[in-house]
């Protein structure tokens, strides 16, 4: 998957060097040459010295190419204006941008921005959520990002499957909230055992959520 980071701030910097940690393509824009450097040596990424409302900064960063676009720089107009432009000038299908005061959440929304979130970590999530990648699915973030509630759904390599909830080693700040089998929900109890193409639905903490994961399927993500 290819996504284009606007900003090279804090946001920017944790959420490049972990989508590259999970082997995403991903290349950053940003103003400062000085951070451009910095996040270049550290990251060993490809790095855009320019504006990123600027068409021929994208296009030379490849947003023609992109999946997605995260614009996650420190002024809402700013990610509100790229985001735009993705959208319009290059028709990139899932924009995300960083919203710094919660009041032009509304704006965001009203004007096309197909994701509006405070977070590195829920900006990185919901970047991979777009193209189901990994095993858990982001139905909704709460406590302002600090917590997620996901979908998990049983394969047949699946550590889970065939195993009774009790039996299940999770981090103790996640809970199982309930199953899905054939369109019909199970409340879990810990005998109620789980099964091959199950959805589990689960509340966890956002920096838990790969613990979640590699409890489903072990070290295979």
């Amino acid at each position: 998957m290819r996504a284009i980071v606007v900003g090279g701030g804090k946001v920017g910097y944790y959420l490049v060097k972990t989508l590259k940690e999970k082997k995403h393509r991903v290349v950053l824009i940003e103003k400062d040459i000085k951070v451009c450097e910095k996040i270049a040596e550290d990251l060993q990424v490809d790095v855009i010295c320019g504006d990123g409302s600027d068409v021929e900064v994208l296009k030379d960063a490849g947003i023609e190419e992109a999946e997605v676009v995260a614009a996650v720089t420190g002024k809402d107009e700013e990610n509100l204006v790229i985001c735009q432009m993705a959208k319009v000038n290059f028709k990139i299908n899932k924009t995300i941008a960083r919203i710094n005061n919660p009041k032009n959440t509304a704006i965001f929304k009203m004007l096309g921005v197909d994701k509006t979130v405070c977070s590195t970590q829920v900006i990185c999530n919901s970047i991979e959520d777009e193209f189901d990648i990994g095993p858990l699915k982001i139905i909704e973030t709460l406590n302002k990002g600090e917590m997620v509630l996901v979908e998990a759904k049983i394969y047949n390599k699946s550590k889970w499957k065939n195993k009774a909830i009790e039996q299940i080693r999770m981090p103790k700040e996640c809970v199982i909230l309930s199953i899905i089998r054939n369109e019909e929900v199970i409340f879990p109890n810990g005998s109620v055992v789980i099964k091959e193409e199950d959805k589990v639905l689960i509340i966890t903490n956002t920096d838990k959520k790969n613990e979640v994961e590699k409890s489903i399927i072990g070290n295979q993500i």
